[in-house]
């Protein structure tokens, strides 16, 4: 991706996630984390430029909030720019954010992404998003059974079953590091066949143990021209690369026709374009966009272009443990915390504090040189990113 100039994440606010935020209404909670981001950044609102705001405004039932929310955001008197792309919200906000520093018409732009979920109706807005006949596998948003009735039948029930729950412990022992994370259940390995069985069940082999929550909170991030990143900031995060793909035509009425998934699509461009031919050697950390466990073990196979059953055998060998191999959602992922219109945003923002090496008690002890970051909405809609600790080389 060719760019004027770089651009550093600087910056980085997290507020608390919870089911319910009551407390604080949405510009409130808002300001929690644009207050965190401007003081890791050193800087004041009078140096931000430009405010790029988002959520799931369909879920919230608000219109057009970024108004509203000025109280909270700074925003006013200011450049603005709402965003809304379903679940990859989060990260298309950080393209945005990128792109505006990159081109020059910016220096400084915060990023604020977030939800208030209790306040609105989740399933109304997914429920009426589409076509009730030709888009009707679109309605159930990310509750679906046929991930893990496609792992079970390549694999066998035992072992499938076993690696899913595998997964969701391992990120719930990152979640617990994460003093922000909603869900920090303490699951131990030992409770895996009582948690098999004992979970509500949602759909199929999909049980309430695997899924996603719905979570309130907001993240905001700072980004600023390769100049002011390196005055400010001691170590930035550079955005060295990123790739969005949407492919509506994958969800197929008439039966199971193959395709490439966009996970795998965008991955083999985002390698293709950085020079990565192995990168389960090349990345040190990944923060990928995860809604349930059985999506997390299906999407490591995409992602890292593995082929068989190499997926299974990371997570069986628990290498996507915080101290693995290669470690996998050292903030414990989407299973931990969910406000949609951030979580996107949080992927990217946690694999710029393993490099900025401000993580805390879930940061890795490898050196972090090179992080990825995906995010993940409807229409199998795919942003994945690359960041680096070094400023990338320009291209000529």
């Amino acid at each position: 991706m060719k760019k004027n100039r770089n651009v550093g994440i600087i910056g980085i606010g997290q507020s608390v996630f919870s089911s319910h935020r009551e407390e604080v209404n949405q510009p409130e909670m808002i300001h929690e984390a644009v207050a965190l981001a401007l003081k890791q950044a050193g800087i004041t609102l009078a140096e931000v430029d430009c405010v790029v705001h988002g959520n799931m405004e369909l879920f919230e039932m608000v219109h057009q909030p970024d108004l509203w929310h000025t109280i909270g955001t700074g925003a006013w008197g200011k450049e603005t720019l709402r965003i809304t792309t379903g679940g990859t919200t989060g990260a298309t906000l950080v393209c945005a954010a990128d792109q505006l520093v990159a081109s020059g018409l910016h220096d400084i732009v915060l990023a604020i992404g977030f939800e208030k979920l209790q306040e609105g109706h989740t399933t109304g807005g997914i429920t009426n998003m589409a076509d009730p006949l030709w888009g009707r596998q679109l309605q159930t948003g990310a509750l679906t059974g046929v991930t893990a009735a496609e792992i079970i039948d390549e694999f066998g029930a035992e072992r499938a079953k076993k690696a899913a729950m595998t997964y969701r412990i391992l990120m719930d022992k990152h979640a617990m590091k994460n003093e922000k994370a909603h869900r920090r259940l303490g699951l131990e390995f030992d409770q895996a066949d009582e948690l098999a069985v004992n979970s509500p069940a949602l759909v199929g082999e999909l049980r309430m143990i695997h899924m996603c929550s719905q979570s309130d909170g907001a993240c905001a991030m700072i980004f600023a021209s390769e100049e002011k990143a390196k005055r400010l900031c001691r170590q930035p995060a550079w955005i060295k690369d990123h790739v969005t793909v949407h492919r509506e035509e994958m969800f197929c009425l008439f039966g199971n026709e193959p395709y490439l998934s966009t996970h795998r699509y965008a991955a083999q461009k985002l390698y293709a374009r950085n020079a990565i031919t192995d990168p389960l050697k090349e990345i040190d950390v990944f923060e990928m966009y995860d809604p349930s466990s059985w999506w997390g073990i299906d999407w490591l196979r995409e992602f890292l272009l593995l082929e068989g059953d190499a997926h299974l055998i990371l997570v069986e060998n628990h290498g996507i443990g915080m101290d693995g191999a290669f470690p996998v959602n050292p903030s414990g992922g989407v299973t931990a915390s969910n406000p949609i219109g951030a979580t996107a945003m949080i992927r990217v923002a946690e694999a710029a504090m393993q490099i900025m090496g401000i993580a805390g008690d879930h940061q890795i002890k490898k050196p972090v040189n090179q992080a990825m970051a995906s995010g993940f909405g409807g229409t199998m809609w795919t942003v994945l990113f690359l960041l680096t600790r070094e400023a990338p080389r320009l291209n000529s």
